[in-house]
């Protein structure tokens, strides 16, 4: 069996940078299963199929044509790295992801991620619905007034505006329908550890998730 380290939790939390230091530290494959929500939010607009569509939006989802590189996203050929991380794009990933034929379409691509010599997956439902029998399942949040700040300083650094009380709204309103779906709502199972890294380093995080899993950093 693969091993899995899932690490789930809300949106602006670090779980995606943390996610891909801890598969660095350990030389295993990545999944950012947000990074697919988003390809399927910024396919449909292109294709001028509204979010709350959810036969249609599934449609695309299931038809994504996408490639992961290093250092670069491919959605039909072309980089959108950039493109998939607007506001906009984002808050359309959240909406798709409350539609269950959505959320079907994309759990086979995202389980064939699984591959030698292990995967850290990172999104919502890793450890509940995606991968139930990963080897370590983590649940890692902060206080949306962090989350908020940490948001508003990425955006700042890519040179894009933003103001502070939009960011805590937004993601209040993210956490309220990514807990309320019925479908995969996110909510901490039993058997995860709770990380919470309000006041913790990256380096401080990726080191917890690494001794939980039973490697020393």
């Amino acid at each position: 069996m693969i091993p899995v380290i899932a690490i789930d939790g809300p949106s602006a939390s670090g779980k995606g940078t943390v996610a891909a230091r801890v598969a660095a530290v350990l030389g295993w494959h990545y999944l950012d299963s947000g990074a697919l929500y988003r390809l399927a939010a910024l396919a449909a607009q292109r294709a001028g199929v509204a979010w709350s569509d959810e036969a249609a939006v599934a449609a695309v989802a299931a038809a994504l044509d996408v490639r992961f590189g290093e250092d670069s996203i491919l959605l039909s050929g072309v980089e959108v790295s950039e493109a998939i991380r607007q506001e906009d794009i984002s808050s359309g990933a959240s909406k798709i992801a409350a539609l269950p034929l959505v959320r079907e379409a994309l759990l086979a691509r995202q389980r064939e991620f699984r591959q030698a010599p292990g995967l850290v997956a990172d999104g919502r439902d890793m450890g509940s619905v995606v991968f139930p029998d990963a080897q370590t399942k983590i649940f890692l949040t902060a206080s949306v007034e962090i989350r908020a700040q940490r948001r508003y300083k990425q955006l700042i650094e890519k040179g894009i505006a933003a103001n502070i009380q939009p960011l805590l709204l937004d993601l209040r309103e993210r956490d309220e329908r990514d807990s309320r779906r019925s479908v995969a709502p996110l909510r901490q199972s039993e058997d995860a550890h709770l990380l919470d890294t309000s006041s913790l380093t990256i380096a401080q995080a990726v080191n917890q998730i690494l001794a939980w899993h039973g490697v020393g950093s």
